[in-house]
């Protein structure tokens, strides 16, 4: 079945381009006779792209491509009206007339600017879901279309209209081989690629442990971006399989460019947002950024909450037309049930309990946290040619709380579940700093595209787990459980935990060089590159210690045609194994190495876009649980290095504008992980934990934009997994979950600056759930998940102005 069905997903794909190919050439074949051609301008010039243009009175409505053209054909000899309609300005109108077998031109110009379009462009009719630069942040200055590297980008627009509140939610349902898998709640493990994704924010990797960063709030965020492969060229250190991105909200100065929002639906939630964008000196050079949230939901867990807000002011300073200055503050805080209830515990098997059981009790004190960072940009342009730019952050997390996790299942009763709690008080400081150079010159023939980097990060992490005790008694029956009749525990926080807390202190220096050659016009670009990385330990159990590789890179993209490039690249890893084993000794660092092969495609004047990669990565020491040495700590497991892993994938992405109002993202994935080496157990030729064979996501997003019912919406995607294996594996057992279909569905209404939308999500009311097997303190072998809410519904309204 699963070879049928990567057969199929991969014919299917085969046979979508070449009717895509087939559509452009029988347009281009196709005889206009008389037509009206034209192009939308802004006020200042520029081309309008992705703005809607319709005929008054015929019905008929097209969307400009990113030149700002457009072009009705076969149209009747007569007089006409053309209108340009923009969300949040005035329609303009202009009359045309057309003549039996010619074509009549025309020019319109909007009372948008330029800069005004791209902000517009995200809640109006147009290409919001697909975009064709990086942000500043990733440090490249090339196309994505003609970047060596398989990089996709979660817009502004696709988090509105799935109404994603954080990147918990479904960010992944939009990366192709991207899934959740299930964790402790307070941070986002996204996987991909045979591994979690390293998280990074602006540019600079924010992890400080293996339980971070805070998951963000996505009312601050602008896009999300995804490398795959070992992005650590192009920013920091980062796992072989990827990284992911968030880019937060910065000031633009822009007009009508302020929003405010409110949301309610299932499970008491009621979610509100501000973001004021605008100038605070008359001559416009002192620029601020406001996003405000505030949230209070239950969960479809019974004694379940995540309460929480969050401040992000952002302040930018511009010197003179080549120099910046930028100071960003992000706060959030969270107050959320003990952190475990999420899970669920079985020794018959999973899904084995309702949809909204839990482990947690009223009486309970809640977990609360802080998360707190504080950014600074500098950039200068030389010239149109060399850019400079240094960042720097400090970012500190405090929490305040408890975690749960089974002691053992009685051995009379498998009914009977013994929990344990334990005290969970963290401190995380983190500093990061970089600075890099861009510039472009010629020798000859010869274009140089010039990255030069800098970059240096410490992390210290503290946690005290050293206090512990039973929550009530062997009486709680997972199938009958009662509540409110246990005592909160009273713990010990008299000391500085970073006195008494297990420490986590790494970090890193790296040096960079890379040049993107451009031959032949610069249709051919060759990437050369290499990274210096000196890894450092600090722990209390071991000497500091410094470990030192340079790693290539080398990449190859040919552009066969404006909108066709086809790209090669290897690269390697050289990064950090956090924490300690057994003996308190540091893990040797993982190194690894990766192959890509892909072809990247633009249609309809490069509102689609489709990519496709074939990749291998090897991954070499890597870390999995250790279970030959018993920890003093109940429920905490050791971790050991397993050998090597590698992973290899076909991946697929469809995403941008199909037709007018119609917007697509579609992605597939299949992935083969497996062990290959184990210097401790027979694990050789078990699959990675939490992977699936085959991934297949859709989401599509119709508005309607002429007649009487313009500015409706509707919406439907759903998630497809098959061969998921579980999220962790300890033996050969070769566990693998149910098969996963999820089916989200909603409606919408713009009209002016108003919008109102409702989603739907697990419309089918299907019990969905990640999960593993395990090992209680006995030793019975016992199943632990997390099940996702049955069918729950969004309401959305926002206002711009």
């Amino acid at each position: 079945m699963t070879h049928f069905f990567a057969r199929y997903t991969i014919t299917t794909t085969v046979l979508f381009s070449l009717l895509l190919c087939s559509f452009t050439n029988i347009a281009k074949a196709d005889e206009i006779l008389s037509a009206i051609k034209g192009k939308v301008i802004t006020a200042d010039g520029q081309a309008a792209p992705f703005v809607t243009v319709q005929i008054k009175g015929t019905g008929r409505g097209i969307v400009t491509d990113q030149n700002g053209e457009f072009i009705f054909k076969k149209i009747k000899p007569g007089s006409y009206t053309v209108q340009v309609s923009l969300i949040g300005y005035e329609t303009v109108s202009q009359e045309v007339v057309v003549e039996e077998d010619k074509v009549a031109h025309i020019s319109i110009q909007l009372n948008a600017t330029n800069q005004q379009m791209k902000e517009v462009v995200v809640v109006a009719d147009g290409n919001n879901y697909k975009v064709s630069q990086p942000s500043p942040t990733l440090r490249i200055t090339t196309p994505l279309k003609d970047v060596p590297q398989s990089i996709e980008v979660l817009t502004a627009g696709t988090i509105r209209d799935q109404q994603i509140f954080d990147m918990q939610e479904d960010v992944s349902r939009n990366i192709s081989g991207g899934m959740r898998i299930g964790h402790w709640d307070i941070y986002t493990k996204m996987q991909a690629r045979g591994s979690q994704l390293t998280a990074f924010r602006n540019g600079m990797n924010v992890v400080s442990s293996p339980w971070s960063p805070l998951t963000e709030d996505m009312s601050m965020v602008d896009r999300i971006e995804v490398i795959k492969g070992p992005a650590g060229f192009m920013l920091s250190s980062g796992e072989p399989s990827g990284l992911y991105n968030v880019v937060t909200k910065k000031p633009t100065g822009l007009k009508n460019n302020n929003e405010v929002a409110l949301t309610v639906g299932s499970f008491n939630s009621y979610r509100g947002t501000l973001d004021l964008d605008g100038k605070l000196s008359k001559d416009g050079r002192l620029l601020y950024r406001l996003n405000v949230m505030g949230t209070q939901r239950d969960s479809h867990r019974d004694y379940e909450f995540n309460n929480r807000y969050s401040i992000a002011p952002v302040i930018k300073y511009l010197v003179d037309d080549r120099t910046s200055v930028t100071l960003e503050y992000n706060r959030q805080f969270v107050q959320e049930q003990v952190i475990g209830s999420n899970y669920a515990f079985s020794r018959k098997g999973y899904a084995d309990l309702p949809i909204n059981f839990t482990t947690a009790d009223p009486k309970l004190d809640p977990t609360k946290i802080t998360d707190q960072s504080l950014t600074g940009t500098f950039e200068h342009k030389f010239n149109d040619n060399w850019k400079f730019t240094a960042q720097i952050a400090y970012l500190h997390y405090d929490q305040k709380g408890q975690s749960m996790w089974p002691s053992y299942f009685s051995s009379f009763n498998d009914s009977l579940l013994q929990r344990n709690i334990g005290i969970w008080d963290a401190l995380a400081i983190n500093r990061t700093g970089q600075m890099f150079v861009n510039g472009k010159f010629q020798t000859g023939s010869i274009t140089h595209n010039i990255l030069a980097a800098v970059d240096m990060k410490r992390s210290q992490y503290w946690a005290d787990w050293n206090q512990s005790q039973p929550l009530g008694d062997t009486t709680f029956n997972i199938y009958k459980p009662t509540y409110n009749n246990v005592t909160q525990p009273v713990w010990d926080r008299s000391k500085n935990i970073r006195v008494t807390g297990v420490e986590y202190d790494y970090g890193y220096y790296t040096e960079y060089l890379q040049d993107e050659l451009g031959f032949l016009d610069n249709t051919l670009r060759v990437t050369l590159a290499g990274r210096y990385t000196t890894n450092v330990y600090n722990t209390p159990y071991a000497i500091t210690k410094n470990e030192s590789k340079f790693t290539p890179r080398v990449g190859l993209s040919y552009s066969i045609d404006n909108s066709l490039s086809a790209y090669f690249v290897y690269d390697e890893v050289f990064m950090q194994n956090g924490g300690t084993d057994w003996e308190g000794k540091t893990f040797k660092p993982l190194t690894g190495s990766n192959i890509e092969l892909g072809v990247k495609k633009n249609w309809f004047g490069d509102r689609l876009s489709t990519n496709v990669a074939v990749y291998q990565i090897v991954k070499n020491n890597v870390l999995a649980a250790d279970l030959e040495h018993e920890s003093p700590t109940a429920g905490f497991i050791y971790s050991r290095t397993n050998g090597q892993q590698k992973i290899k994938g076909v991946e697929v992405d469809v995403k941008g504008q199909l037709a007018p109002g119609l917007n697509v993202l579609i992605n597939y994935a299949y992935t083969d992980g497996q062990v290959t080496k184990d210097a401790y157990a027979n694990l050789v030729g078990n699959y990675i934990s939490g992977t699936a064979k085959h991934i297949q996501n859709s989401w599509v997003n119709y508005r309607v934009n002429s007649g009487v019912l313009t500015g409706l919406g509707i919406f439907a995607g759903y998630q497809w997994q098959i061969g998921r294996i579980a999220g962790q594996v300890y033996d050969k057992s070769e566990n693998f979950l149910p098969d996963y279909f999820r089916l989200d569905a909603g409606i919408g209404y713009s009209i002016n600056r108003f919008d109102i939308k409702m989603n739907v999500n697990n419309v089918l009311n299907k019990y969905l759930y990640t999960g593993a097997p395990s090992y209680d303190n006995n030793g019975n072998h016992i199943y632990y998940w997390q099940a996702e809410a049955g069918r729950n519904l969004r309401v959305s309204t926002s206002y711009r102005f």
